[in-house]
């Protein structure tokens, strides 16, 4: 049996913008996350988050693939993981939804 954790970010680059993005989803929802140990959390609380960032993530892609929904703007430039003042979470064109600006890449007016 293999010791590698199956819960790895597929894009290295991303998994600040990840942390980023699941910190304010618990904010929403009213889950205490804190950075480090979290045992004190139901298993429930811990599954709204990462259902509702699943949930964030397929919508944004659907409008994205639409071509419809809010538009994304950043005043940020350049490459790399920069958080700039965008709403969305997206890497390449971006993948928009009512988050943070976490992705690589440059974002694209949707």
């Amino acid at each position: 049996m293999s010791n590698r954790s199956s819960n790895t970010t597929a894009v290295p680059e991303a998994k600040s913008a990840m942390d980023r993005f699941k910190f304010e989803v618990a904010n929403e929802l009213g889950v205490p996350l804190t950075n480090g140990y979290n045992g004190n959390l139901t298993s429930r609380q811990n599954g709204s988050v990462g259902g509702n960032m699943v949930r964030k993530m397929i919508e944004a892609q659907e409008r994205q693939m639409s071509g419809t929904g809010a538009a994304m703007q950043s005043s940020g430039s350049g490459s790399g993981t920069g958080t700039g003042t965008a709403q969305g979470m997206g890497t390449g064109a971006g993948m928009g939804t009512p988050a943070q600006s976490v992705g690589t890449g440059s974002t694209a007016q949707m």
